[in-house]
């Protein structure tokens, strides 16, 4: 019973203490209360045009033909002559949630929207939407509500498409987009005819938002380098230019309208987006129309190092790169609206044609926006702080078992000692590079034991394996056909009976060498629970020849067992320091077997091909727990078998009923300690899941060894009978 309430209360405690990092970490930053700032000077634009296009990369918009030509001759055009350009720095995670709230509000990822889901903002927000007089929005289901759901009164509209439209395996995503310009053609022909929406749209402060999702579709479907992806982007330079025409002729051409072109996100080679590669991160920007610059021709080289403008064909034209969450303020500052309350975002003066009152204006409103930020949170910090410990900021805007060694394991460590420094001095390597590399020869030596060294260097070599790629790997592909049409040849051979041909022969050796080495990330992973094993049978070894050597008789045969004995305990000897070398080998077993074959983080990004067969429509619920399956099933079934193997051999030096085993608690606990406060809450959902992971497998890993131990307490100190039935003889 008291076992069992040991168990109670610490399973309450680390459970609490698992999620307190939620609580701690992963609150939402944003802070509301403050005043909306905005330029008292009139405007440049009454009404704004946004498009986005999701999942445009910006190499794929702005690189030119190989025939010179490009393939979105009007953006290009705009480019060239009537607007100002560059390249939109996103930040991870790169998905379309947090990359439209930065456009539109201001500010980067949520940090709580890792416990709370990512179709919406956790927490309402302000936008350059709440703050516009009016606001149409087409698109996606997916992104629209957010904005309209977290805006106060009733002047976001929404107009999205079904649910089910928005299916991987479609003939042609592109529709996607088709449907939203047609939706806004319609919508302004019928506001010719009504005066009451025609009315609406006439007034200042209008915003216009176009989501185009047919480019993040196809990529997904198709890559980034497909036709399908590439065909979306002409279809939409070809809708944009409609567009404008349609807006400017329905205003009378009164040049009162501005245009911001942009992406949330871009995508990587093989379909996916997430994390910080530069195809993910660099997103294209296009600004155009009532108050922005025209096209700026340079000479001067410009400050960009990337090769970019090069590779582009753009080197004679100004480049103005921001970050993703700049255009909201830019975005204001056009059509004279607040700033929204959390916006982060430095207002970018170079794509603003005004007057330099108007920009020296718009700065400072930016300056306060941001201050007034910092002095609500200084002030909720305040009133949520004993005063004698409230500090206010800085104002500002921006032992083991040595025995006799065997002779031949001296011999081979002094070889390695040889081989060792001879390679160091050859590459002619500091003097600290041979303390690090040579420090572990004499520790191997006080050992006396060949198959730790074996075990121990065959384990290390695994980290040292590399990982699954993402191209497309056309040799393997090659060798598949070859398997496919080799056995088919090969029977009707033996069936003609006229024997197995030698050229079968020597591609059906070629190709099982040629597989192994190519499948080597799927042989490391076969060969790891093996190898661990071997060293945990190694590891048995040695503490039983440590048990021995100190006069203690550490190895019983099975049938002197009775594991229905009650524990005595006047038995159980006193802790030893060998004992927390032991408990340190135990947990550091635990973890190994865990992270030797993958990481539950190893979910980078989003890439929902590999759930296709389940289904295709976007359900990111769905597509995610099936993806998180896969990595759990597939890549984790090795690691449980690994832990296995490390519990049996705990489990088999019988340390469970001494202190020994509050040793280990002790050690994983403080292990949790250190990882608690490594817990990151930004960056990628791969760095933020990472870290994470390290916590819960920690917390996860006391509170299994907790349970194991009341497990097997009560199957080692109680007698079970499941049944009595008499012993029948037969004559």
């Amino acid at each position: 019973m008291r076992m069992i309430t040991f168990f109670l209360i610490g399973l309450t405690v680390h459970v609490v203490f698992f999620l307190s990092i939620f609580d701690i970490y992963f609150t939402s930053p944003l802070v509301h209360g403050m005043m909306p700032q905005s330029t008292p000077l009139a405007p440049p634009a009454s009404r704004l045009v946004l498009v986005v296009a999701d999942g445009l990369r910006a190499d794929s918009l702005f690189t030119l033909l190989p025939n010179g030509s490009s393939r979105t001759p009007y953006l290009r055009s705009i480019i060239e002559d009537t607007g100002t350009w560059g390249v939109s720095h996103t930040r991870v995670p790169t998905e379309s949630r947090p990359g439209h709230v930065a456009l539109i509000a201001g500010f980067y990822e949520d940090v709580s929207a890792v416990a709370k889901g990512w179709k919406e903002n956790p927490v309402e927000f302000d936008s350059v939407f709440n703050e516009s007089r009016h606001t149409w929005c087409w698109g996606s289901p997916d992104i629209l509500p957010m904005f309209a759901k977290g805006a106060s009164g009733d002047h976001v509209y929404t107009h999205t498409y079904p649910a089910q439209e928005e299916d991987f395996a479609s003939t042609d995503a592109s529709r996607l987009d088709t449907w939203v310009f047609t939706q806004v053609k319609s919508f302004f022909q019928s506001a010719k005819s009504n005066s009451t929406l025609k009315a609406s749209l006439l007034e200042d402060k209008n915003v216009f938002f176009l989501h185009l999702l047919g480019i993040d579709t196809n990529g997904h479907a198709h890559r980034p380098m497909s036709q399908e992806y590439l065909d979306n982007i002409a279809l939409v330079d070809t809708g944009v230019a409609e567009l404008v025409s349609m807006v400017e002729d329905f205003f009378g051409n009164d040049g009162r309208t501005a245009y911001v072109f942009t992406a949330d996100h871009g995508m990587t080679n093989w379909g996916s987006h997430g994390a910080g590669h530069p195809s993910e991160t660099l997103t294209p920007l296009v600004v155009w129309g009532a108050g922005v610059h025209n096209a700026q021709k340079v000479t001067e080289p410009q400050p960009y190092n990337d090769g970019y403008l090069q590779d582009w064909k753009l080197e004679h034209l100004r480049r103005v790169d921001v970050n993703q969450a700049d255009i909201a303020p830019l975005m204001a500052s056009l059509i004279g609206v607040p700033i929204p309350v959390n916006s982060v975002g430095v207002l970018p003066l170079l794509y603003l044609n005004n007057s330099g009152q108007f920009k020296a204006e718009s700065m400072y409103t930016n300056a306060i926006q941001v201050l007034e930020q910092f002095k609500m949170k200084m002030s909720q910090k305040k009133d949520t702080t004993l005063s004698f410990l409230f500090t206010p900021y800085q104002w500002y805007c921006s032992s083991v078992c040595v025995q006799n060694p065997n002779r031949n394991l001296a011999r081979l460590c002094m070889c390695v000692a040889v081989v060792i420094t001879a390679f160091l001095l050859i590459q002619r390597s500091p003097i600290t590079y041979y303390i690090y590399c040579l420090l572990p020869v004499p520790v191997w030596y006080s050992f006396r034991s060949l198959s730790w060294f074996l075990g121990c260097l065959c384990l290390a070599g695994f980290p040292l394996m590399p990982v699954v790629g993402r191209e497309p790997n056309l040799s393997l592909m090659l060798h598949v056909a070859v398997c496919a049409y080799v056995p088919s040849l090969t029977h009707s051979s033996l069936q003609q009976k006229q024997g197995l041909p030698l050229l079968n022969q020597i591609i059906s050796w070629s190709t099982l060498v040629s597989s192994i080495l190519q499948q080597n990330y799927k042989i490391h992973k076969a060969l790891f629970p093996p190898v661990l094993s071997w060293l945990m049978f190694v590891w048995i070894n040695i503490e039983q020849e440590a048990l021995l050597a100190q006069g203690v008789s550490g190895r019983q045969e099975l049938s002197t067992l009775d594991f229905s004995a009650n524990i005595d305990i006047t038995k159980i000897r006193q802790l030893k320091l060998d004992d927390i070398r032991r408990s340190y080998f135990f947990v550091f077993f635990i973890i190994t077997a865990f992270f030797g074959t993958g990481n539950i983080a190893s979910i980078n990004s989003f890439d929902p091909a590999s759930v296709y067969c389940f289904l295709t429509v976007f359900n990111p619920f769905i597509m995610g727990g099936l993806m998180m399956w896969k990595v759990l099933y597939f890549k984790h079934s090795l690691n449980v078998l690994s832990i296995l193997f490390v519990m049996f051999s705990f489990l088999y030096l019988q340390f469970y009923y001494s202190s020994l085993f509050l040793i280990v608690l002790v050690i994983s606990d403080l292990m949790a300690l250190h990882f608690f406060f490594l817990v990151q809450d930004y960056g990628s959902w791969l760095d933020i899941g990472t870290s994470i992971s390290h916590y819960v497998i920690v917390m996860s890993m006391t509170i299994f060894l907790m349970l194991l131990s009341v497990v097997t307490h009560i199957l080692t100190s109680q007698r079970l009978i499941l049944w009595q039935r008499p012993k029948m003889h037969f004559p």
